[in-house]
């Protein structure tokens, strides 16, 4: 049993998280990413002949706006494999840019890297830096034989903790999200973890329809993550109240994302597609 003064330690922890992902989606320009639906865990054995929906050199970029008002860009991309402790791996890229705009009021330069195996079931190693005022340079090391994952920032390694199987990090869901079998009103669930706790993010599939971004039409699926923050890896210290983040993904084999929606509050930011798609 935990105290209560313990509880509330792990409570206001895990609404603090929330609230930085959610600052996180608005000033990094990330997302970062869930009755009666059909449930599938992405934990589950990958079956061998999965079409992949993304392959080396895709490139997706997208400008943010905050109504009418430019707020920066932000640039998905798949570089070539690579191999990570002797493990074959995909690498994925998010670089995230503020405009002139922004920058008066938080500056943010910023580049991130995942590397998942290309059975797509874990992820391997996980890094981040980020130039603003308050400056980041962390990595998060997976060690799958302990199941566990260790934070460092600046070099300063924090206690490693518990995972659940089938773990990934943060830029990791993008890709975990296109790789799953979209049907309307259904969902699954990705484990996730920032290096610090353990996130379930159950995802739900909405209706199909089409979309118009910059006067293109869009066949798509509306995807809700949902977000549960754990203490131990089976207890629940934090919900997300209401969804703070949609994702519109074409209603294909591909799965591209054509729009991000990120919510604050009463305040909604956009994140179109200006790639245009093969």
């Amino acid at each position: 049993m935990f105290s209560k003064t313990k509880t509330t330690t792990i409570i206001s922890r895990a609404e603090g998280i929330c609230s930085g992902l959610s600052m996180y989606i608005v000033l990094f320009l990330f997302t970062i990413m869930f009755l009666a639906f059909t449930i599938v865990s992405v934990a589950d054995k990958v079956p061998p002949m999965r079409v992949i929906p993304f392959q080396s050199g895709e490139k997706l970029k997208y400008r943010g706006t905050w109504g009418i008002i430019p707020a920066g860009e932000l640039t998905l991309e798949v570089l070539p494999k690579e191999t990570i402790n002797g493990i074959e791996a995909y690498h994925f890229v998010m670089i995230t840019k503020t405009n002139a705009t922004v920058d008066l009021i938080y500056k943010i330069r910023e580049r991130q890297d995942s590397y998942v195996d290309t059975g797509m079931t874990h992820s391997i190693f996980y890094k981040k830096k980020t130039e603003s005022k308050h400056p980041r340079d962390i990595s998060i090391n997976f060690n799958w034989e302990k199941r566990e994952a260790t934070y460092i920032n600046f070099g300063r390694k924090e206690a490693p903790i518990n995972i659940l199987p089938g773990t990934f990090d943060p830029l990791a869901l993008f890709y975990v999200l296109r790789f799953q079998n979209m049907n309307e009103n259904s969902e699954f669930y990705v484990p996730l973890t920032d290096g610090k706790l353990n996130i379930e993010v159950r995802t739900i599939v909405g209706k199909r329809a089409m979309i118009n971004i910059k006067g293109k039409m869009y066949d798509t699926f509306e995807i809700t993550p949902n977000m549960e923050i754990k203490d131990k890896l089976d207890e629940v210290v934090k919900k997300s109240d209401e969804p703070q983040l949609k994702v519109w993904v074409t209603a294909d084999e591909k799965k591209f994302p054509v729009k991000i929606r990120a919510k604050v509050g009463i305040i909604s930011f956009d994140f179109d597609l200006e790639t245009d798609l093969p």
